[in-house]
């Protein structure tokens, strides 16, 4: 047994830059994932989770109060698996680290002698008691799945329905049965899938030359308001992009005097891009193709509303089809040829709509047990305002049930299935076969996009992103094919997650469906506390899981773990006790708004102070961008009992997703890790805390370094050796007595008001600039000599923090050209370098920077996000009215004339020149500046309005003028240059600012 004084491996080191290498390559498993027995959002990677529970299970060789019966058997079971750990204590450190590392590779996590020495290493850790692990908030559960790969008791929960029947599946009922489960899967299976093809063949038949329907590929339409033609809204008019089987859609107008215009269309092989036409919609504004007209968001919205979304076929009495829903081509796939093929539709295809049509409609006077309709009328969530409200749109183009997510024939076919599995008599069997039919809703809806590119044609599933918004034209499966969204495809899916997981686990878990505040575990009984909990309202997990719990309720009837309940009237899953951020809603008659998320996350970790042994360690995973989302984390685990003692950053996005682009999102999840604190913890004397403070960050930004962590990664990784300082006491105070509080009002000047957090962030910035400009730029307030202006340091601080750490992956994710874009109200957002407002004012105040005094001149805020300024931006107010080649003949004649020649191109509080947009005017003439239109009050020229001025040149191809001004700055002093190139270090590699700056230095004369 561990015992209690010595420290975790977790506590003194890890090997950050292996394990984020291996999680974000994680990324791209699919085959035998566990991730691929059910989607869940946000969800850990496993080799982080691995890595990180061996490290809080292990203790540290270096520590003295390590027991030597461990480093002995250590020394034994490593060379397993690598060479021999050494002689010295440190030596066998690094080796347990080499282990970790290894071990997250997803290549290694399976192998019989590395999980033979893990396990083995956990047990010459505790004995023979087997350590326990706990997550409150389990999701889609790869915290106890690693828990039971290392041969670790655990306990895994969640409030969410679906959650929970994830977990039990897989953490109790694969294990439980093991590879019998899976042949057993298959076998009945095949046997829904037979069943299915009878009732369902007769909506999909094959063609005529036998080619087999895989996926029908539809456009909801509107009525153009100007000349009456009927409007199909498609993104774009690409079947397939192929190399050697490009496919698309062309149209033609037919007009006749009498009737409104019709499209028609025909299927060709387009030579090149611009062969294809544009797409009618964009941002929910619909262009006729007939008579140009766009018609605005709120008449689509208005007429899809009335369609309830449009996704179906309006039928006439007889089965004419008379709108709604447009058929557009069809998907095809023969046996005796490769490949795709593509048709137009027909007035069969229609028949066979309308044939599905009369039999839902039959479906949904049915009820089950418990009086739950056959067909879903559960309400589906309500977009609109902030946060998790934006990822819903259904609402506003008249989708208000579930059931209208679906076309009819796809509802019939998941109705089908669905009744097919009720059917099954045991219970883990038909939880897999649940599982699996979420599988085949998730590319069953009209909600579904098609696939096109050169490396795939298929049905993508609905959640390309955390939300349910509208798409335009969608794509619908074939659910008794053998493509992908089918049956087939997703019962072989499950089995091979259950099978690779039944090889992996011998031992089974306990899951229960519990609030993370009120647990049934006796006190102290856990050795390890680890979660990653929900973060304010960044991932709406129960309105999202709603699309599936709809249809789990339908293949397991009167289930009562899919149930809610503290309110039995609920028909979706928990929202009133889920501990998310969400305004809509209240608990206790006050909305659930940021305090009472944080409140309730506080009684969460009071909880999980609660169960975990006195000498057991925790970790909580954290990813939130901003310092008031911190502050309120942190406040709720010391309140709770804790004490932060370690803090490791591990890369689990890629650099290329769309949120990390030219903003600081945060690439790394910070896994901070801590102890229940010691009841007889001091009073820490405020003055020594604040003296520990500068070296303890920098110690731990250079160790985070040198692991590639970088930008606002690295800024939220210094809380927790911040936090090491504070939370080890149970209050700090200053010595007149005050309580120094976590947080506080970051503009006060007494220690005690301000907070400990705000002097962090001060100390983390300082580091930065005194790492990228220089001592006396880090220690610069209110014009210290020697110093570069405050918009130098502001701009370098600003692009020190949007650095991203980077993982040597390929995520097959990233690409976003799938998305929809559907709400008109989201902002086009502009080009430039954003900031959350609250972090570079926590940076920049401390340091002197006032962030009001350079709005508009170097950064735009709006609604809580600052943005730098592209550099082209400036030209107008750099320049005037002028043009670069004006501006640069000016300042040969200045240069040449010994004339100051800042004032050619930069309104000054003394004076400005006239400045001609054409000819070089007359040498010398002045008059008043020119006004610009909400520039702010004219201030002095700095060094960086000088150096974006020669960036402006550089751009302009104004070579002279460059050479002029280039010349004149090196002869006046070294800031121009020493600005330039620690810019140039800070602008991102691909950036054209970066090109400009690299171009501009090569024209530097030299001495």
């Amino acid at each position: 047994m561990i015992p209690k004084e010595c420290k975790r491996l977790a506590e003194v080191d890890f090997p950050i830059a292996v394990v984020s290498r291996h999680s974000a390559k994680e990324k791209s498993i699919r085959h035998g994932h566990p991730s691929t027995l059910h989607l869940w959002w946000a969800r850990r990677p496993l080799g982080a989770c691995r890595a990180v529970l061996l490290g809080l299970l292990l203790p540290d060789p270096c520590d003295p109060n390590c027991p030597e019966e461990f480093k002995n058997r250590a020394r034994n079971i490593l060379p397993w698996v690598q060479g021999t750990a050494g002689l010295t204590v440190l030596d066998l450190r690094n080796e347990l680290l080499r282990f970790i590392g290894d071990f997250a590779n997803w290549d290694n996590a399976s192998k019989p002698m590395f999980l033979e020495a893990a396990r083995g290493l956990v047990r010459a850790a505790h004995g023979d008691e087997i350590p326990l692990v706990v997550d409150p908030f389990a999701g889609g559960g790869s915290i106890p799945l690693e828990a039971l790969r290392l041969g670790c008791e655990t306990f895994a929960s969640d409030l969410n329905p679906v959650a929970c029947l994830i977990l039990k599946t897989m953490l109790e009922d694969i294990p439980r049965r093991g590879e019998g489960l899976c042949d057993e899967l298959r076998k009945v299976g095949a046997a829904i899938r037979m069943e299915a093809e009878k009732k369902l063949g007769e909506y999909y038949p094959s063609d005529a030359d036998g080619a087999k329907p895989i996926a029908y590929i539809w456009a909801r339409t509107i009525i153009c308001d100007s000349c009456g033609a009927e409007l199909p809204l498609i993104r774009a008019f690409w079947l397939s992009k192929k190399l050697k089987r490009r496919r698309a859609l062309r149209y033609t107008v037919s007009k006749e005097k009498s009737s409104p215009p019709k499209i028609t269309f025909e299927i060709f092989g387009p030579e090149k891009d611009s062969d294809v036409p544009a797409g009618t919609v964009n941002r929910a504004k619909a262009t006729c193709l007939c008579c140009s007209v766009v018609m605005p968001p709120d008449r689509v919205k208005t007429q899809l509303m009335a369609q309830r979304g449009g996704a179906n076929v309006m039928f006439s009495e007889d089965g004419q089809r008379i709108g709604g829903a447009l058929l557009l081509a069809i998907a095809t796939l023969r046996e005796d040829s490769a490949g795709r093929s593509y048709r137009l539709a027909c007035s069969n295809d229609y028949q066979l709509i309308w044939s599905a049509h009369k039999e839902v409609a039959k479906l949904r006077r049915e009820k089950l047990i418990d009086n739950v309709p056959v067909v879903p009328d559960e309400p589906t969530p309500a977009g609109g305002g902030s946060g998790a409200g934006r990822a819903f749109s259904v609402q506003n183009y008249g989708m208000m049930q579930f059931a209208d997510l679906f076309t009819c024939r796809q509802m019939l076919a998941l109705l089908t299935l669905s009744k097919a599995i009720s059917k099954v008599e045991h219970a883990d069997i038909k939880n897999l076969l649940s599982l699996a039919l979420d599988r085949v809703a998730s590319r069953g809806s009209s909600l579904c996009l098609w696939r096109y590119q050169a490396d795939q044609e298929k049905v993508e599933h609905i959640f390309g992103r955390q939300a349910l918004p509208v798409v335009w034209d969608f794509a619908e499966a074939v659910v008794i094919s053998s493509s992908t969204g089918s049956f087939s495809d997703a019962v072989e899916v499950v089995a091979g997650a259950s099978e690779a997981l039944s090889k992996l686990l011998h031992s089974s878990g306990q899951t229960q469906q519990q609030d993370a505040r009120k647990f049934s575990l006796p006190s102290e009984v856990a050795s390890i506390w680890f979660t990653d909990p929900p973060y304010y309202d960044a991932v709406p997990y129960s309105e999202l899981s709603d699309f599936f719990y709809v249809w789990l309720k339908r293949t397991q009837p009167g289930n009562p773990l899919l149930s809610d309940k503290t309110d039995p009237t609920n028909p979706l899953t928990p929202k009133v006790n889920e501990i998310v951020q969400d305004e809509t809603k209240s608990i206790d008659g006050r909305p659930k708004d940021r305090m009472a998320f944080e409140a309730m996350m506080a009684d969460a970790f009071a909880e999980g102070y609660r169960v975990l042994h006195r000498d057991g360690v925790g970790s909580v995973v954290f990813a939130h961008k901003t310092t008031e989302g911190w502050e309120a984390l942190l406040s709720g685990m010391i309140r709770g009992g804790w004490t932060i003692t370690g803090s490791w950053p591990i890369a689990t996005e890629m650099k290329n997703r769309l949120r990390a682009r030219e903003s600081a999102a945060l690439a790394t999840s910070v896994h901070l890790i801590c102890r229940p604190r010691d009841q007889r913890a001091e009073v820490g004397d405020w003055g020594n805390v604040l003296r520990e403070l500068p070296n303890r960050v920098g110690d731990w930004i250079e160790r985070l370094q040198t692991e590639g962590i970088k930008g606002a990664d690295l800024v939220f990784a210094c809380i927790g050796p911040a936090m090491e300082i504070y939370s080890r006491y149970h209050r700090v105070e200053d010595a007149e007595g005050h309580e120094i509080p976590l947080g506080g009002d970051p503009s006060a000047i007494e220690p005690h008001k301000r907070g400990f957090l705000a002097y962090v962030w001060e100390t983390v910035g300082r580091l930065a600039l005194e790492e990228v400009l220089g001592t006396a730029e880090a220690r610069a307030r209110n014009g210290v000599a020697g110093a570069l202006e405050e918009d130098a340091r502001l701009t370098a601080l600003f692009l020190w923090t949007l650095q991203t750490t980077e993982a040597d992956s390929t995520d097959v994710e990233a690409s976003n050209e799938f998305e929809e874009d559907d709400d008109e109200e989201m902002p086009q957002r502009k080009i430039g370098y954003t900031l959350i407002y609250d972090v570079a004012r926590r940076f920049a105040q401390p340091l002197g920077i006032h962030l009001d005094k350079w709005q508009g001149r170097i950064i735009e805020t709006n609604k809580g996000i600052v943005r730098l300024l592209p550099v082209e931006e400036r030209a107008r107010q750099l320049f005037g009215e002028a043009d670069a080649a004006a501006i640069s003949r000016r300042i040969e004649d200045d240069v040449k004339a010994r004339v100051n020649y800042s004032f050619a191109f930069m309104q000054d509080v003394d004076a400005a020149p006239e400045i001609k947009a054409r000819g070089r005017g007359r040498k010398g003439a002045k008059s008043a500046p020119t006004a610009i239109p909400d520039a702010p009050a004219p201030q002095p020229v700095t060094t960086l309005d000088r150096l974006h001025a020669a960036m402006l040149l550089q751009r302009g191809g104004q070579t002279n003028g460059l050479r002029a001004l280039l010349k004149e700055e090196t002869q006046r002093g070294p800031d121009f240059l020493r600005l330039a190139n620690a810019l140039s270090r800070l602008y991102p590699k691909d950036s054209e600012e970066k090109r400009l700056l690299d171009a501009m230095l090569l024209a530097v004369p030299r001495s």
